[in-house]
């Protein structure tokens, strides 16, 4: 694996990003949801077509010079889209169910925070500055947004919550991490991870409640809308984000 120094091309961790992640993971769930459901494609051709544009947009990524930001949302939002077919690979297709589905994406994303760490030795991702590293990143993201996925679908799924409880069950842990981070000494690299998966259920029960029926506890809105409202919003966010970090580093 290409051990050679180049310059961070991971997002600063902050207030923003937060709020694209769990915006990316909205979008994530209804367009996974609008292509295998809306246009009836089924969850092996819907990964397979998420899965090709995944490995395009992370060569891009990974090949890139410098940080681009909108080619690394657009490579988050394109693991999200391929975590929930996964996802529902796995429970509807497969037959594992959302809860062994979690369990073995789990053990995934550990060997794979275990073996960064081996290789790396730490497994930050503020700022990331080698190509081995940023490999290991991603295919870390897959698998949290994927654990993410399953996990939020055994809540809504499974144990019976509704997607409001759901996305309150995951706002919670979510607010715990938060307090932990600001009121105690807890390894901030554990913290991110452990954020960096509740927040995928926390926008996938979001993408839920739009767009399943009332029955189920959603506004019904229709799939291929309430992903465009998604990416304006992503956009918007983006370009605001970006627009204060160009003026904060104008000023030093």
């Amino acid at each position: 694996m290409n051990t050679t120094a180049v310059a961070s091309k991971v997002a600063r961790v902050t207030f923003a990003f937060w709020i694209l992640k769990i915006l990316a993971t909205t979008l994530g769930e209804t367009a996974g949801d609008f292509l295998s459901m809306s246009l009836g494609l089924g969850y092996t051709v819907g990964l397979a077509i998420t899965g090709a544009i995944l490995l395009a947009v992370l060569v891009a990524q990974v090949a890139a010079k410098t940080y681009h930001p909108a080619l690394f949302w657009t490579a988050i939002v394109a693991t999200t889209t391929a975590g929930t077919e996964v996802s529902d690979l796995m429970d509807r297709t497969l037959g594992l169910g959302y809860l062994w589905g979690s369990v073995l994406l789990a053990a995934g994303l550990g060997l794979t925070l275990l073996m960064w760490r081996r290789r790396v030795g730490h497994v930050r991702v503020d700022p990331i500055t080698r190509r081995d590293a940023e490999v290991f990143f991603w295919t870390a993201v897959v698998f949290s947004n994927s654990l993410g996925t399953a996990f939020g679908d055994y809540l809504t799924d499974n144990a019976g919550l509704s997607y409001v409880q759901g996305a309150l069950v995951t706002a919670a842990v979510i607010g715990v991490v938060l307090a932990l981070h600001y009121l105690t000494k807890v390894n901030e690299v554990l913290l991110f991870w452990i954020a960096f998966v509740f927040t995928r259920p926390f926008g996938a029960t979001f993408g839920d409640l739009l767009t399943k029926s009332p029955a189920q506890g959603g506004l019904a809105l229709p799939r291929g809308w309430a992903s465009l409202v998604t990416v304006g919003l992503l956009v918007l966010v983006l370009v605001v984000s970006e627009r204060r970090r160009t003026a904060a580093l104008a000023r030093t």
